[in-house]
Protein backbone atom coordinates (compact mmCIF):
# COMPACT_ATOMS: atom_id res chain seq x y z
CA UNK A 1 0.00 0.00 0.00
CA UNK A 2 1.01 3.35 -1.20
CA UNK A 3 0.97 6.35 1.38
CA UNK A 4 -1.93 8.66 0.76
CA UNK A 5 -3.64 11.38 2.92
CA UNK A 6 -7.33 10.81 4.25
CA UNK A 7 -9.45 14.04 5.01
CA UNK A 8 -13.08 13.39 5.97
CA UNK A 9 -15.32 16.13 5.44
CA UNK A 10 -18.47 16.87 6.42
CA UNK A 11 -20.24 18.91 3.96
CA UNK A 12 -20.45 18.68 0.17
CA UNK A 13 -18.79 21.94 -0.37
CA UNK A 14 -15.86 20.87 1.51
CA UNK A 15 -15.74 17.67 -0.24
CA UNK A 16 -15.75 19.02 -3.89
CA UNK A 17 -13.43 21.40 -3.22
CA UNK A 18 -10.69 18.28 -1.71
CA UNK A 19 -9.40 16.89 -4.92
CA UNK A 20 -8.31 13.23 -4.72
CA UNK A 21 -10.17 9.57 -5.01
CA UNK A 22 -13.49 9.69 -3.21
CA UNK A 23 -14.41 7.07 -0.76
CA UNK A 24 -17.54 5.64 0.24
CA UNK A 25 -17.70 1.65 1.03
CA UNK A 26 -14.22 1.24 -0.40
CA UNK A 27 -15.23 -2.21 -1.89
CA UNK A 28 -14.25 -1.11 -5.07
CA UNK A 29 -11.33 1.61 -4.39
CA UNK A 30 -9.76 -0.12 -1.73
CA UNK A 31 -8.93 -2.99 -3.57
CA UNK A 32 -7.60 -1.55 -6.72
CA UNK A 33 -5.20 0.62 -4.04
CA UNK A 34 -4.19 -2.83 -2.90
CA UNK A 35 -3.43 -4.08 -6.60
CA UNK A 36 -1.62 -0.25 -6.88
CA UNK A 37 -4.38 -0.66 -10.43
CA UNK A 38 -4.79 2.97 -8.76
CA UNK A 39 -2.46 5.04 -6.27
CA UNK A 40 -4.22 8.44 -5.56
CA UNK A 41 -2.42 10.87 -3.29
CA UNK A 42 -5.56 11.90 -0.96
CA UNK A 43 -8.38 10.26 -0.71
CA UNK A 44 -11.68 11.83 0.55
CA UNK A 45 -14.32 9.90 2.76
CA UNK A 46 -17.59 11.07 1.67
CA UNK A 47 -19.80 8.72 4.44
CA UNK A 48 -20.29 12.27 6.44
CA UNK A 49 -22.02 13.65 3.86
CA UNK A 50 -25.97 14.49 3.61
CA UNK A 51 -25.99 12.37 0.29
CA UNK A 52 -28.30 9.32 2.08
CA UNK A 53 -32.28 9.09 1.84
CA UNK A 54 -34.95 6.47 0.01
CA UNK A 55 -38.22 8.09 -1.16
CA UNK A 56 -40.56 5.64 -3.27
CA UNK A 57 -43.56 8.03 -3.22
CA UNK A 58 -43.24 9.18 -6.78
CA UNK A 59 -41.10 6.92 -8.51
CA UNK A 60 -37.87 6.24 -7.04
CA UNK A 61 -35.37 8.53 -5.72
CA UNK A 62 -31.77 6.94 -4.09
CA UNK A 63 -28.82 8.79 -2.28
CA UNK A 64 -25.75 8.16 -3.40
CA UNK A 65 -24.74 6.52 -0.20
CA UNK A 66 -27.54 4.38 0.77
CA UNK A 67 -26.16 0.79 1.15
CA UNK A 68 -26.98 -1.74 -1.24
CA UNK A 69 -28.81 -3.90 1.22
CA UNK A 70 -30.98 -1.33 2.77
CA UNK A 71 -31.92 0.00 -0.85
CA UNK A 72 -32.56 -3.88 -1.64
CA UNK A 73 -34.77 -4.32 1.63
CA UNK A 74 -36.95 -1.10 1.22
CA UNK A 75 -40.61 -1.83 1.00
CA UNK A 76 -41.85 -0.18 -2.88
CA UNK A 77 -38.37 -0.52 -4.40
CA UNK A 78 -39.31 -1.61 -7.52
CA UNK A 79 -38.61 -5.65 -8.09
CA UNK A 80 -35.89 -5.43 -11.07
CA UNK A 81 -33.79 -3.25 -8.50
CA UNK A 82 -34.07 -4.95 -5.61
CA UNK A 83 -33.62 -8.16 -7.25
CA UNK A 84 -30.76 -7.58 -9.14
CA UNK A 85 -28.79 -5.52 -5.92
CA UNK A 86 -30.22 -8.83 -3.92
CA UNK A 87 -28.03 -11.21 -7.11
CA UNK A 88 -24.78 -8.51 -6.75
CA UNK A 89 -21.80 -9.23 -4.61
CA UNK A 90 -21.79 -11.25 -1.29
CA UNK A 91 -24.33 -9.85 2.08
CA UNK A 92 -21.34 -8.77 3.35
CA UNK A 93 -20.60 -6.49 0.08
CA UNK A 94 -23.83 -5.18 0.07
CA UNK A 95 -23.50 -4.12 3.66
CA UNK A 96 -20.94 -2.08 2.71
CA UNK A 97 -21.18 -0.73 -1.12
CA UNK A 98 -22.57 2.83 -1.24
CA UNK A 99 -25.40 3.16 -4.83
CA UNK A 100 -22.96 5.53 -6.34
CA UNK A 101 -19.91 3.73 -5.84
CA UNK A 102 -21.99 0.46 -7.35
CA UNK A 103 -22.59 2.63 -10.13
CA UNK A 104 -18.88 3.86 -10.43
CA UNK A 105 -17.35 0.52 -9.98
CA UNK A 106 -14.32 -0.62 -12.53
CA UNK A 107 -14.07 -3.45 -14.91
CA UNK A 108 -13.57 -6.73 -13.50
CA UNK A 109 -11.35 -7.13 -16.49
CA UNK A 110 -7.93 -10.14 -15.45
CA UNK A 111 -5.80 -7.68 -17.73
CA UNK A 112 -7.17 -4.11 -15.94
CA UNK A 113 -6.54 -5.07 -12.88
CA UNK A 114 -2.67 -7.09 -13.43
CA UNK A 115 -0.69 -3.74 -13.37
CA UNK A 116 1.99 -5.96 -15.08
CA UNK A 117 -0.15 -6.31 -18.06
CA UNK A 118 -1.13 -3.64 -20.70
CA UNK A 119 -4.08 -1.97 -20.55
CA UNK A 120 -5.84 0.97 -22.63
CA UNK A 121 -8.47 1.49 -20.00
CA UNK A 122 -4.78 1.74 -17.35
CA UNK A 123 -2.38 3.33 -19.56
CA UNK A 124 -3.97 4.21 -22.52
CA UNK A 125 -2.36 3.56 -25.71
CA UNK A 126 -0.58 0.43 -24.42
CA UNK A 127 -3.10 -1.79 -25.91
CA UNK A 128 -6.11 -4.82 -25.08
CA UNK A 129 -4.35 -8.24 -24.90
CA UNK A 130 -8.24 -9.45 -23.72
CA UNK A 131 -8.50 -9.18 -27.57
CA UNK A 132 -6.72 -12.09 -28.16
CA UNK A 133 -6.04 -13.40 -25.36
CA UNK A 134 -8.59 -14.66 -22.23
CA UNK A 135 -11.90 -13.19 -23.16
CA UNK A 136 -14.20 -15.70 -22.23
CA UNK A 137 -15.87 -13.00 -19.62
CA UNK A 138 -15.67 -10.25 -22.08
CA UNK A 139 -18.22 -8.15 -24.33
CA UNK A 140 -19.82 -8.78 -27.67
CA UNK A 141 -21.64 -5.79 -27.29
CA UNK A 142 -20.48 -1.75 -27.88
CA UNK A 143 -16.75 -3.21 -28.33
CA UNK A 144 -13.76 -1.59 -29.68
CA UNK A 145 -10.56 -2.50 -31.17
CA UNK A 146 -9.08 -0.66 -27.81
CA UNK A 147 -11.11 -2.31 -25.19
CA UNK A 148 -13.59 -5.73 -24.80
CA UNK A 149 -13.83 -5.18 -21.04
CA UNK A 150 -17.97 -5.90 -19.57
CA UNK A 151 -19.36 -3.13 -17.52
CA UNK A 152 -19.39 -4.49 -14.02
CA UNK A 153 -22.79 -3.72 -12.08
CA UNK A 154 -25.71 -5.71 -11.62
CA UNK A 155 -28.10 -2.56 -10.41
CA UNK A 156 -26.82 -0.40 -13.56
CA UNK A 157 -28.86 -2.73 -15.99
CA UNK A 158 -32.12 -2.41 -13.96
CA UNK A 159 -31.40 1.37 -13.70
CA UNK A 160 -30.99 1.52 -17.59
CA UNK A 161 -34.09 -0.41 -18.46
CA UNK A 162 -36.46 2.00 -15.98
CA UNK A 163 -34.85 5.47 -17.83
CA UNK A 164 -33.13 6.04 -14.36
CA UNK A 165 -31.05 9.55 -14.06
CA UNK A 166 -28.43 10.42 -12.21
CA UNK A 167 -28.03 13.91 -9.93
CA UNK A 168 -24.58 15.39 -9.71
CA UNK A 169 -23.51 17.93 -7.43
CA UNK A 170 -19.77 20.02 -8.21
CA UNK A 171 -19.07 23.28 -6.76
CA UNK A 172 -20.27 25.55 -9.38
CA UNK A 173 -24.20 23.83 -8.71
CA UNK A 174 -26.10 20.57 -10.22
CA UNK A 175 -27.16 19.16 -13.02
CA UNK A 176 -29.26 16.00 -14.27
CA UNK A 177 -28.35 13.11 -16.58
CA UNK A 178 -29.77 9.81 -17.84
CA UNK A 179 -28.01 6.98 -16.69
CA UNK A 180 -27.57 5.33 -20.40
CA UNK A 181 -26.10 8.49 -21.40
CA UNK A 182 -23.97 8.75 -18.81
CA UNK A 183 -21.98 6.05 -19.72
CA UNK A 184 -19.06 5.69 -22.04
CA UNK A 185 -18.50 3.32 -24.89
CA UNK A 186 -14.94 2.84 -25.59
CA UNK A 187 -14.21 3.92 -28.86
CA UNK A 188 -10.51 5.38 -28.97
CA UNK A 189 -10.45 6.37 -25.44
CA UNK A 190 -11.72 3.49 -23.10
CA UNK A 191 -9.89 5.14 -20.04
CA UNK A 192 -12.71 7.72 -20.57
CA UNK A 193 -15.63 5.30 -18.51
CA UNK A 194 -18.57 8.30 -18.40
CA UNK A 195 -19.87 11.56 -17.71
CA UNK A 196 -18.43 12.52 -14.47
CA UNK A 197 -16.24 15.32 -14.34
CA UNK A 198 -13.22 16.35 -12.27
CA UNK A 199 -15.11 17.54 -9.28
CA UNK A 200 -18.61 15.92 -9.27
CA UNK A 201 -20.41 13.78 -6.97
CA UNK A 202 -23.07 11.73 -7.60
CA UNK A 203 -25.62 12.80 -5.31
CA UNK A 204 -28.85 10.42 -5.99
CA UNK A 205 -30.23 8.14 -8.31
CA UNK A 206 -33.76 9.03 -9.45
CA UNK A 207 -36.09 7.09 -11.26
CA UNK A 208 -39.11 8.25 -13.23
CA UNK A 209 -42.64 7.47 -11.84
CA UNK A 210 -43.62 4.48 -13.93
CA UNK A 211 -47.02 2.72 -12.36
CA UNK A 212 -46.11 -1.20 -14.48
CA UNK A 213 -42.38 -0.95 -13.37
CA UNK A 214 -43.52 -3.21 -10.05
CA UNK A 215 -44.10 -5.94 -12.78
CA UNK A 216 -40.44 -6.31 -13.57
CA UNK A 217 -37.41 -8.74 -12.98
CA UNK A 218 -33.77 -9.51 -12.83
CA UNK A 219 -32.34 -12.49 -14.28
CA UNK A 220 -28.55 -13.03 -13.91
CA UNK A 221 -26.81 -16.26 -15.31
CA UNK A 222 -23.45 -16.78 -14.05
CA UNK A 223 -21.03 -19.74 -13.21
CA UNK A 224 -21.74 -20.24 -9.68
CA UNK A 225 -25.14 -19.27 -7.85
CA UNK A 226 -23.42 -16.32 -6.04
CA UNK A 227 -20.44 -13.96 -5.68
CA UNK A 228 -20.15 -13.81 -9.27
CA UNK A 229 -20.43 -11.51 -12.43
CA UNK A 230 -23.07 -12.40 -14.54
CA UNK A 231 -22.00 -13.81 -18.05
CA UNK A 232 -25.74 -12.43 -18.76
CA UNK A 233 -28.28 -10.48 -17.45
CA UNK A 234 -31.58 -9.53 -18.33
CA UNK A 235 -33.74 -6.40 -16.38
CA UNK A 236 -37.51 -6.79 -18.04
CA UNK A 237 -40.30 -4.51 -17.17
CA UNK A 238 -44.16 -5.20 -19.08
CA UNK A 239 -47.20 -3.32 -19.12
CA UNK A 240 -49.57 -6.20 -20.24
CA UNK A 241 -53.33 -5.73 -21.06
CA UNK A 242 -55.32 -7.97 -21.98
CA UNK A 243 -52.66 -10.44 -22.42
CA UNK A 244 -50.63 -8.56 -25.12
CA UNK A 245 -47.37 -6.18 -24.39
CA UNK A 246 -48.90 -2.33 -24.07
CA UNK A 247 -44.65 -1.17 -23.53
CA UNK A 248 -41.74 -2.88 -22.53
CA UNK A 249 -38.04 -2.29 -21.44
CA UNK A 250 -35.42 -4.73 -21.86
CA UNK A 251 -31.47 -4.26 -20.83
CA UNK A 252 -29.23 -6.44 -20.47
CA UNK A 253 -25.51 -6.56 -18.94
CA UNK A 254 -22.42 -9.25 -18.93
CA UNK A 255 -22.35 -8.78 -22.57
CA UNK A 256 -21.42 -5.08 -23.32
CA UNK A 257 -18.88 -2.56 -22.58
CA UNK A 258 -21.98 -0.46 -20.89
CA UNK A 259 -25.34 -1.41 -19.86
CA UNK A 260 -27.31 -2.26 -22.86
CA UNK A 261 -30.43 -1.48 -23.45
CA UNK A 262 -32.17 -3.33 -26.32
CA UNK A 263 -34.87 -0.65 -28.13
CA UNK A 264 -35.28 -3.20 -31.21
CA UNK A 265 -36.51 -5.87 -28.12
CA UNK A 266 -38.43 -3.83 -27.14
CA UNK A 267 -40.45 -2.36 -29.90
CA UNK A 268 -40.92 -6.11 -31.32
CA UNK A 269 -43.05 -6.85 -27.73
CA UNK A 270 -44.93 -3.50 -28.21
CA UNK A 271 -48.39 -4.97 -29.42
CA UNK A 272 -47.60 -8.96 -29.28
CA UNK A 273 -49.21 -10.88 -27.59
CA UNK A 274 -47.67 -12.00 -24.15
CA UNK A 275 -47.03 -15.33 -25.23
CA UNK A 276 -43.08 -17.71 -25.68
CA UNK A 277 -43.11 -17.34 -29.15
CA UNK A 278 -43.65 -13.52 -29.63
CA UNK A 279 -40.70 -13.59 -26.41
CA UNK A 280 -38.64 -15.47 -28.86
CA UNK A 281 -39.80 -13.35 -31.92
CA UNK A 282 -38.56 -10.18 -30.09
CA UNK A 283 -35.39 -11.52 -28.69
CA UNK A 284 -33.95 -12.33 -32.27
CA UNK A 285 -32.96 -8.41 -32.23
CA UNK A 286 -31.60 -8.83 -28.91
CA UNK A 287 -27.95 -9.50 -30.36
CA UNK A 288 -27.65 -7.03 -33.19
CA UNK A 289 -24.14 -5.97 -33.49
CA UNK A 290 -22.54 -8.40 -31.79
CA UNK A 291 -18.78 -8.56 -32.30
CA UNK A 292 -17.69 -11.97 -30.52
CA UNK A 293 -14.44 -12.93 -29.50
CA UNK A 294 -12.49 -16.70 -29.67
CA UNK A 295 -13.65 -17.51 -26.78
CA UNK A 296 -16.81 -16.04 -26.07
CA UNK A 297 -19.15 -16.36 -29.04
CA UNK A 298 -21.29 -18.01 -26.80
CA UNK A 299 -23.05 -15.36 -25.45
CA UNK A 300 -24.29 -14.29 -28.33
CA UNK A 301 -27.18 -17.06 -27.99
CA UNK A 302 -27.37 -17.44 -24.15
CA UNK A 303 -28.16 -13.17 -24.57
CA UNK A 304 -31.26 -14.13 -26.75
CA UNK A 305 -32.14 -17.39 -23.78
CA UNK A 306 -31.36 -14.96 -21.05
CA UNK A 307 -34.30 -11.96 -22.70
CA UNK A 308 -36.84 -15.09 -23.56
CA UNK A 309 -36.33 -16.36 -19.60
CA UNK A 310 -36.46 -13.28 -18.31
CA UNK A 311 -39.94 -12.96 -20.40
CA UNK A 312 -41.42 -15.50 -19.48
CA UNK A 313 -40.38 -15.84 -15.49
CA UNK A 314 -42.09 -12.16 -15.37
CA UNK A 315 -45.56 -13.45 -17.17
CA UNK A 316 -45.66 -16.95 -15.15
CA UNK A 317 -45.38 -15.08 -12.46
CA UNK A 318 -48.09 -12.92 -12.54
CA UNK A 319 -50.88 -15.44 -13.77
Amino acid sequence: MRPFELTRPTTIEAALTSPGAFLAGGTTLVDLMKLDVLTPQHVVDINELPLRGIDTSDGLRIGALERMSDVAAHPGVYPAVTRALLQSASQQLRNMASIGGNLLQRTRCTYFRHVAMPCNKRQPGSGCPAITGANRMHAVLGTSDACVATHASDLAVALVALDAELRLVSATGSRTVRLADFYRLPGDTPEVENDLRPGELIAEVLVPRLDWASHSTYVKVRDRQSYEFALCSAAVALDVRDSHIVDARVAVGGVATVPWRLSAVEEALRGAPATPASFETAAAAAADGARPLSANGFKVSLLKRTVIRALIELTEGSR
